[in-house]
């Protein structure tokens, strides 16, 4: 079994809708918004790039940075002191933290009405195309025809998203700590590879690595556009995932206001069209989604509950009962161990 696929940070310097206008401050040169993030939303915020520059306050802005793994791309925002960085977007909230603690972020990133969070969206079960091995949840993939595909949480914020969809999935049976520890182990005796990040796991699963795939729903949705054979399975209780955005404080001024635009009706509906579930009141009737198994109404409630974050306590607490640093060992590592034993 292989742990973790080794990738390099996709580097998109350069790549992100670049014009040669004048800024909205008045500069006689352009002003460059770099972005550092996790691999998901790339093409969402893209698209969104695209629409910023159309606006008087993005007119000529330009976009540099790069996208992979959530928890390397906050380390090394963190190691080079947030050198050409002017706005994050990470998978975890705690990948945001650890730029507040060097210094980087204000700590008051997260008071505004939304928290701190840009984009959101749930985590599913892809499938190869027509769903050959039927199936319908989470309790299916402790089956020995499966084959998991899932990013580590040792460098993907996706990773810890998925463990959170699959513990709650045991909660909602009922079951105790330790019946749950087992179902745990029995998915993870199934996981063929432990990819670097979220985008990886999905190019794992492209290349029939494994035959089922634990996800976000919009990285499933992206893939059909994208002319991808797959199908995506919303189970009965799932997890949402919600993920933050940040400006540096010694950000250029105008990733203030491309911010502002992402959290906007405008952005947020860019994100809706790759994938993503709307934050805030955004209405999304009049928008279909390609690539969602329905289009018109592309982001159905799971049938029997969607747990969150808050119900366990945070992120700050889940870490530090699931998730080790720096070579220690927590619930989720040993869990792990146990389960690949030879």
């Amino acid at each position: 079994m292989k742990r973790v696929i080794k990738a390099a940070a996709l580097a998109v310097t350069g790549a992100l809708a670049l014009t040669a206008c004048s800024s909205a401050g008045g500069s006689d040169s352009a002003d460059t918004i770099g972005i550092y993030g996790f691999a998901v939303p790339q093409a969402a915020n893209e698209a969104i790039a695209d629409e910023f520059n159309k606006t008087d306050e993005g007119k000529g802005v330009k976009f540099s940075g790069s996208y992979g793994a959530s928890g390397e791309q906050s380390r090394k925002v963190a190691d080079t002191k947030g050198k050409d960085v002017d706005y994050v977007h990470f998978s975890l909230e705690g990948d945001v933290t650890r730029l507040v603690d060097a210094g980087l972020v204000d700590e008051d990133w997260n008071a505004g009405p939304n928290k701190g969070i840009v984009s959101s969206s749930v985590a599913v079960i892809a499938v190869e195309k027509g769903n050959p091995l039927g199936i319908k949840g989470w309790e299916d993939l402790t089956r020995d025809d499966v084959d998991v595909i899932t990013a580590d949480p040792a460098s993907s914020g996706a990773a810890r998203w998925n463990i959170m969809a699959l513990y709650t999935h045991a909660l909602s049976l009922g079951q105790t700590e330790a019946q749950a520890d087992e179902y745990l182990k029995k998915v993870f005796s199934n996981v063929t590879t432990w990819a670097a990040s979220g985008r990886e796991a999905t190019e794992a699963f492209k290349k029939g690595v494994g035959n089922v795939l634990i996800t976000y729903e919009n990285e499933a949705i992206l893939a059909k556009q994208k002319g991808e054979e797959l199908d995506y399975i919303l189970p009965d209780t799932t997890f949402l995932i919600e993920n933050p955005g940040a400006v540096l404080k010694d950000a250029d001024p105008v990733a203030t206001d491309w911010l502002n635009f992402v959290l906007s009706d405008a952005g947020q509906t860019e994100f809706v069209k790759k994938g993503f579930r709307p934050v805030g009141g955004l209405d999304i009737s009049a928008i279909e989604v390609d690539g969602a198994n329905d289009p018109a109404a592309p982001f159905p409630a799971p049938s029997k509950k969607l747990y969150t974050i808050d119900e366990l306590g945070g992120w700050k607490a889940v870490t530090k009962e699931w998730f080790g640093k720096d070579g220690e060992k927590l619930r989720f590592d040993n869990l792990y161990a146990e389960a690949t034993k030879q």
